[in-house]
Order: structure tokens, then sequence, then C-alpha cells
């Protein structure tokens, strides 16, 4: 008897504060009508009073948002200003409410998670890249945090260039700050990353720049265009690329180095594959390397004519300039590489050109003439440089 009574006293309370839950949602939802013309959204992608309820808790929650749906619904100023905003992965509610805070979107992080949690949003949100305004309403943030639509710009590195080059681009197309990446670059420790295995210590990331057309967001940092160039490297490189550049007995690093210069020096794709062999060849034979475009990288940029690329350089200068890129004075590879190589001039390096060519000479056209002794090639320079 005392069981039955028990239980029917449980049922009976459970009722009254069901009861009492729904009138006083009832009358909270009256009272926003009243002084607000019609109930106020608080449900993303969706029209006042479409989402219902489900449920006690669901209810509970609906009222509070309810009673904060001014708050919910009206920016907290004018300013459009576009701000850069990164979800990661795995990132809680809870985290990306509180930087959204710090960075002065929203006021009130608990109310925040709550809307997130009436929505369904509040165990993961999508991780990618946005862009937010101050002008954006909580409930306008929440819509845009469900799929990332970050704004873009499109950027194109031409092959060939150095990093100074590709910073002042980068700076005038107004990017991102050119000297900014220029420094990134130069330190060469801002990103890991399997390529850069053999990179020594203390060289900068010149070489790594892949010459390729970006989708970066709006006010990119550099670690975003070197990580996806980085990337776009590892993509465009055959699968056996590390058993190939083993067989020249050369690491990845001076695969770059010796790439650059060959993408410097060649001006008719074809040739790519013989200019690497030439340089392979007098790697082999222990020779200096004697590349023009080794110098014109140790001389900088040129005031004069306003060019990072000095030409012709004069033979006076080729033993007059004190550098360690210098191949005329230092043999072997220089330190790194020179420039930025395309896919094209890395191939060459990995699957050069089958010659016992040991040197070239410009015919003046973009050409070059090839020779397998000094005296043939002395005679090649007779005849297409007049002995210079």
């Amino acid at each position: 008897m005392r069981k039955k009574l028990w239980l029917f006293l449980r049922g009976f309370f459970f009722v009254v504060a069901l009861a009492s839950l729904i009138a006083v949602f009832g009358v909270g939802v009256w009272y926003l009508r009243s002084q607000g013309g019609g109930e106020v959204s608080i449900a993303l992608n969706d029209v006042p009073g479409e989402r219902r309820p489900q449920g006690v808790e669901d209810w509970a929650l609906s009222l509070y948002l309810q009673l904060n749906a001014d708050r919910i619904n009206r920016p907290l100023s004018d300013d459009p200003t576009p701000i850069h905003f990164k979800v990661e992965v795995g990132e809680t509610a809870a985290s990306v409410g509180n930087r959204l805070q710090e960075m002065g979107l929203i006021t009130d992080v608990n109310l925040f998670r709550r809307f997130l949690q009436y929505n369904g949003l509040d165990a993961s949100l999508e991780a990618g890249e946005y862009i937010l305004r101050r002008n954006m309403s909580m409930r306008e943030i929440g819509e845009a945090l469900q799929h990332s639509k970050v704004e873009e710009v499109t950027v194109t590195i031409p092959e060939g260039w150095r990093a100074e080059q590709v910073a002042d681009m980068l700076s005038k197309q107004g990017i991102m700050d050119g000297s900014v990446l220029l420094a990134v670059v130069r330190q060469g420790e801002a990103v890991q990353h399997a390529l850069l295995a053999s990179k020594p210590a203390g060289m900068g990331y010149e070489g790594y720049l892949f010459p390729e057309t970006y989708r970066l967001p709006v006010q990119p940092a550099p670690e975003d265009l070197l990580i996806r160039m980085l990337n776009t490297l590892q993509a465009r490189l055959p699968v056996e690329w590390e058993r190939m550049a083993t067989a020249q007995g050369l690491s990845f690093h001076q695969v770059l180095t010796l790439a650059s210069i060959v993408e410097r020096e060649a001006v008719i794709p074809d040739e790519r594959p013989v200019i690497a062999s030439v340089y392979l060849n007098r790697l082999k034979h222990g020779m200096y390397l004697n590349a023009d475009p080794t110098v014109q990288y140790a001389m900088g940029y040129q005031p004069d004519s306003g060019q990072w690329w000095k030409t012709p350089v004069t033979i006076e200068e080729y033993q007059g300039v004190n550098s360690p890129y210098n191949t005329y004075l230092n043999p072997g590879l220089p330190p790194g590489p020179i420039c930025s190589p395309g896919i094209s001039a890395i191939m060459a390096v990995l699957q050069p050109a089958n010659t016992d060519y040991l040197y070239f000479v410009a015919r003046g056209d973009g050409g070059h003439v090839f020779a397998t002794t000094m005296e043939e090639h002395e005679s090649n320079v007779q005849t297409y440089m007049g002995g210079r």
C-alpha cells in the first residue's frame, strides 16, 4: 500500500513540476511577445518559432535563450572589419567561446555555449578558417561557424624567383607583409615537414618556396603559405623520388640546390635534363661548377638596374664576389638553393640526360652548345661569344 502511495506521489509531483515549468515557459514566451511583438529566433538557419524544444531540459534551455534572445541577435558593434578566426581540430565550444570573447566578438561565453548546445553544436565545431566581424550577432557567428567559408586571395609564385622577389610581390599585392615572410624564410625554423629532413641546421627556406598558384585566406600568416608550398611540392614529386635522388648521390636539399641552378640557366625546357647532366658530371669529376647564376645570387639586388639577377656578369666579377655561393671560387654545390625551382627543373636533376658533357655556352638565342672537352668548349666560346 505504501509503495503504491509513494509511486502516486512521485507521479503527482512530477506532473506538478512539469506543469509549473510549462507554465513558466508560457509566461516567459507571452512576456517576450508582449514586449517585442513576437518570438525572436534562437535557432540557427531557422525562422522565429520554427525550432520546437524537445523534452523538459530543452524547454528550460529554450526559455533561458528566449530571455536572452536580444543579446543573441544584437551585434556588439557596427565595425565591419574582417577578423581571421581559426577553429582547430577537436577544439571545444568552451575554448572557441573564450577566444571569441577575448577578440571582442561576444561578451558572454556561457550564453554562447548554451546557444550552441540548444542547436546541437556544443560537442564539436567544424575545424577550419573563418572570417568574422564585430558587426555580426552571436546568432550570425554561430551560423558562420557551421561551415568553413573563408574569404580567399589567389597568388602565383613564378619559377626561378628568389625569396626576396616573392616577398616583394606579396607586399605589393597586399597579401601579406613581405618583410615578415622574408624573416621567417631566412630563419628557417617556423614549420616542420618531411621534405625538410635534409635541410642543414641554420639554413633558411630558400628553394622550398615551390612555384605554383595558391589560394590563401585573407591576411595569411607566413606559415600558411610555407606549409601549402611544401605540401604542393611533395604532391608534385614522383613516388620514387627518394630512390632517384639517392641514385644521383644527392640529398633532397642538394637536389633542390642543383635544380635551382638549372632553373636559372635553362631557357629552353628541353635543355634542362642536359644542363643538369653537365653539372652532375662536373661534380663527379671534382670540377668547379662555374655556374653564373650562383654569382648573380651572391651579388644580390642591383640598385642601378632595379634587378635581383645581374646580367651580364663579367669575368672580373666571377673572381671578385667573395661568397660561399660563388661556384667559380668554391668547389661543389653552393650551401643551398638560389631560387625556387619548378618541378621540371627538379625532375631534370632526378632524371638527367645520359651525357658525357662537361661544358656549355649560350648561343645567344636562349639555347646552349654543349661540349665534352675543354678544346671543344673553347672553340664554342670563340664562335658564340667572340672569345669572351
